[in-house]
């Protein structure tokens, strides 16, 4: 994630309270990791939550979804959506009973493998009881057929996200949690799934989602059906819709779609002048971390007042129009892409874990300003820390805390303890790591304390006292020595 931030020349990643040349067919999955110690997602049947330490009755336990099939219709004259969501999922234990998440809507009917359910709801949890227990080990299918007006979620400590009305649409985007407002969903990263979209909407309107393009057909109404597949494991936070009044680009590069889309309102210039580069910056990233882990590419630039942040939905980023308001911005571009391979691909298995994604991503935007002639990432890191204040340095970016789960700590200092890591190791074990790590953790799920062994297998020396005074210390470490 991404926002912008006054006062700098260049617009650099920051806390926002909010926010191989060819891909496998199919994706191997990664055995999900576990979020806390002793407590591994998808063996506990009933209760809600995975047990994240920062948000305990986030996903739910019990199962593992393979891949929601999500068909939608959508009315931005009413706001009115009308939702039919099929979930093929494996059961962990005998599951009598299992939860969703789905945030308001009303449900009309549940499946499960073709039988009626019995459904309540929780709060923001759908409790299905089916005929019969699941047994564990045992594949099965829930469809769930629902409708009525989405609500945004709104989170104290990260604002407001998910399914927002437009004035010619709807956005769904949002972290740590939107995908609940839309669709019901096991909603926590540590369950990553393939998904199918089809997104009906008035003729006329762009409907964009997640993965590779599979057209577009007429609909009853004077509708459109916008269809899009994701076969790489997806954390739900990453699934994203927008819909509205778009121009679109498409094209191909090695062997993949390019999807793009800005939208109407915004003139032509900075905006498309930046999302045009994608490719480009995805090839330099690929140079750097290894082959580029998804089946299509793409952004899409939105013009919302709300969001004022960009989201590394998988395979295709949604930015905010105020990025590109002064200029051409490859350096949000190349963040949002890195998160592909550290968010997207490498996905964290508890949110405690957020440096991995934001630390690394921000020093991609080091490494490509670099690349294309400006600042060097030494000289980047020099500025960062000689202008950071005691506040990030209190805050370790290993454990920042649920309130400080986007704080600059875990951006800047994250991306400064990438940076210290580098200046230790050296150039030839540092790119060799992250490669190495991308290609190991790849689809799948990571903790901190697997980063740090396998810095350590990879680089070859112990690295206990870098990690402890850089991740997880409140004082501000000595600059590292360059060997």
């Amino acid at each position: 994630m991404s926002r912008n931030r006054r006062g700098l020349a260049l617009l650099v990643t920051v806390a926002l309270a909010l926010a191989g040349c060819t891909a496998d067919p199919e994706p191997r999955r990664e055995p999900r990791s576990t979020p806390t110690p002793g407590a591994t997602p998808g063996v506990t049947p009933g209760p809600a939550g995975v047990g994240d330490p920062y948000f305990p009755t986030a996903g739910n336990s019990g199962y593992d979804v393979e891949r929601y099939t999500l068909k939608v219709r959508y009315d931005p004259a009413s706001d009115e959506l009308r939702g039919d969501a099929t979930v093929r999922a494996t059961a962990g234990a005998d599951l009598p009973l299992f939860h969703l998440d789905l945030a308001g809507l009303t449900v009309r009917r549940v499946t499960v493998d073709g039988n009626p359910a019995r459904h309540t709801r929780e709060g923001t949890e759908l409790v299905v009881t089916p005929a019969a227990p699941v047994r564990a080990g045992a594949a099965f299918t829930v469809q769930v057929g629902y409708d009525g007006r989405p609500e945004p979620l709104r989170n104290e400590t990260i604002g407001e996200g998910g399914w927002l009305h437009t004035a010619d649409g709807a956005v769904a985007l949002g972290q740590p949690e939107s995908a609940s407002t839309w669709f019901p969903v096991n909603d926590h990263p540590s369950d990553k799934a393939a998904y199918d979209f089809e997104i009906t909407v008035p003729k006329g309107l762009v409907a964009v989602a997640n993965g590779v393009p599979r057209g577009q057909r007429p609909a009853a109404g004077g509708y459109t059906t916008w269809r899009w597949s994701e076969a790489a494991p997806m954390a739900s936070y990453l699934s994203t819709v927008v819909i509205g009044k778009y121009r679109t680009t498409t094209g191909e590069h090695r062997g993949r779609p390019v999807f793009s889309a800005v939208a109407d309102t915004l003139p032509r210039g900075a905006a498309d002048e930046s999302i045009a580069r994608t490719v480009t910056v995805a090839d330099y990233l690929e140079s750097v971390f290894g082959p580029y882990p998804f089946a299509a590419y793409g952004g899409v630039v939105v013009d919302e007042p709300r969001i004022r942040y960009a989201l590394e939905t998988q395979s295709r980023p949604v930015y905010s129009a105020n990025f590109f308001r002064g200029g051409e911005n490859t350096g949000v571009v190349a963040h949002e892409l890195a998160h592909q391979w550290f968010g997207d691909s490498v996905s964290v298995a508890r949110w405690e874990d957020i440096w991995l994604n934001e630390g690394l991503a921000t020093y991609a935007e080091w490494l490509w300003s670099e690349h294309e002639g400006r600042d060097s990432a030494q000289a980047t890191f020099d500025q960062q820390y000689a202008a950071s204040d005691d506040g990030v340095w209190r805050v370790p970016p290993a454990a920042p805390g649920a309130a400080n789960l986007f704080s600059e700590s875990v951006y800047q200092r994250g991306a400064m303890a990438v940076h210290a890591l580098r200046v230790t190791v050296g150039d030839d074990a540092f790119f060799r790591l992250l490669r190495t790590w991308a290609a190991e953790k790849r689809n799948g799920n990571a903790t901190t304390a697997e980063f740090v062994a396998t810095a350590e297998r990879v680089c070859g020396q112990q690295l206990d006292d870098l990690f402890a005074g850089w991740l997880y210390g409140t004082e501000r470490p000595a600059p590292p020595t360059r060997r």
